[in-house]
């Protein structure tokens, strides 16, 4: 069965439209501004470390152990940029 359009919602008389439609934004993806915050300074974190262990394995010191905690520095920062991406997927360029 098709469902009833329903009509584009007004905002309620004591209400600024512009709060009005940020509030029915946030209500679609609660905590936005939060989760890229902390997409922020994963990223970051993971970039500072990964430059850590890339400057380790170029003098030589602990290769061994350097190369899997840059490889995994990588990843972190990779992991982040994917969930930035897809947090703003619905964004016109």
């Amino acid at each position: 069965m098709s469902e009833p359009s329903s009509p584009k919602r007004r905002p309620p008389e004591n209400i600024n439209p512009e709060k009005y439609a940020r509030l029915r934004a946030e209500a679609k993806n609660p905590y936005k501004g939060l989760r890229q915050f902390v997409y922020g300074t994963v990223g970051a974190s993971g970039a500072i470390g990964a430059f850590v262990f890339l400057t380790q394995i170029l003098a030589g010191r602990e290769v061994g152990a350097a190369l899997p905690n840059f490889l995994l520095q990588v990843g972190i920062v990779a992991g982040v940029i994917v969930l930035f991406k897809w947090e703003n997927r619905d964004r016109k360029p």
